[in-house]
């Protein structure tokens, strides 16, 4: 059986603020945990206007303390941003304050423009390695203690915080199946390499004392609705969220508008429909139909589904709908 969680942006829109949307994002998560979604994760972004969730370890807190049994987590943090001990740290007491409940992915994008991550003290020229080895240093960090270890991480040690790999090309599914570790695929925004990504993952594994055999989660859009074209005025407002950041100029979650993608000359179309290509957008039928093909292709264990609507009453019933079609799939 797959296993369905929710992906949540905090999603900024038009004439609101990030006070409302990070209320909006405390709402749903109590309404995922109560149709019985597996986890819920949480994006490290900066300087998006439509996104609230910057502050990614403090967003789970609050999302962790809202909530009592859902599992809480990043999706990711953007670990060239952080030195790996104070990532081990932060999750590290998460996982004190809320035991079993707390997951780390980790991305080796910096989540933003160049600009924005010199202002985050990233340095311009990164080395390849550089995310692997900070990937190795953080694992450490959550295991058993060594005799000689002069660092620790505390809270963090010894609490084997589940950690993931993130990512949208083959570099990541390689790193996640070297260590051992479950992989997660941005579908959800970069689609291309996905079949690709999985392929390799699942052929590379090596079983280790993280996980014995490969465990894949895809990002998928999911915009449900009473009708297909409601659910295709509902999606607009994302898909113009990627006009607009392919423009290079990022703005709130705008209000949906009917027709959107026929409204487009032909070059914004197709990055549209290139970038939402993992998407299932229309009524519970339609949406049953597109996940059932989408499961059968990637034989995905875990679908984490993301939903950007203007109204958020829209997203809790887009969730509440996408929830039937999963008890339909079983």
């Amino acid at each position: 059986m797959t296993a369905f969680s929710v992906l949540d942006l905090a999603p900024i829109t038009a004439g609101g603020d990030a006070t409302q949307a990070l209320h909006n994002t405390l709402d749903l998560a109590q309404h995922a945990e109560t149709l019985g979604f597996h986890r819920y994760w949480l994006a490290e972004h900066h300087n998006m206007p439509g996104i609230a969730s910057a502050a990614t370890a403090v967003v789970i807190g609050q999302v962790a303390a809202a909530t009592q049994r859902i599992r809480v987590g990043a999706g990711g943090i953007m670990l060239p941003n952080h030195a790996p001990l104070i990532v081990a740290e932060q999750f590290g007491t998460l996982n004190a304050l809320y035991p079993g409940r707390i997951d780390l992915g980790l991305g080796r994008a910096p989540g933003t423009d160049p600009t924005t991550a010199r202002a985050l003290r990233r340095a311009p020229d990164i080395d390849p390695d550089q995310f692997p080895r900070d990937v190795a240093e953080l694992l450490t960090y959550f295991d058993e203690p060594q005799p000689n270890q002069v660092i620790h991480a505390i809270p963090g040690a010894g609490q084997k915080v589940p950690i993931w790999i993130l990512g949208s090309s083959l570099f990541g599914a390689q790193l996640a199946a070297q260590l051992g570790l479950p992989y997660a695929f941005a579908s959800h925004f970069a689609p291309g390499q996905l079949m690709s990504a999985l392929e390799l993952y699942r052929s590379q594994f090596r079983p280790s004392s993280y996980l014995a055999q490969p465990y894949a989660m895809v990002g998928y859009n999911v915009y449900a609705a009473e009708t297909d074209a409601e659910a295709r005025t509902l999606a607009s407002s994302m898909e113009q969220a990627f006009v607009s950041l392919r423009r290079g100029r990022p703005e709130p979650i705008q209000p949906p508008i009917r027709e959107y993608r026929e409204q487009l000359d032909r070059a914004e179309r197709a990055i549209v429909e290139q970038t939402m290509a993992c998407s299932a957008i229309g009524a519970p039928d339609t949406v049953e139909r597109e996940i059932r093909d989408f499961l059968e292709q990637t034989a995905a264990d875990e679908l984490i589904i993301t939903t950007s609507t203007f109204d958020h009453a829209d997203r809790r019933r887009s969730l509440e709908l996408t929830a039937e079609v999963r008890d339909r799939i079983g």
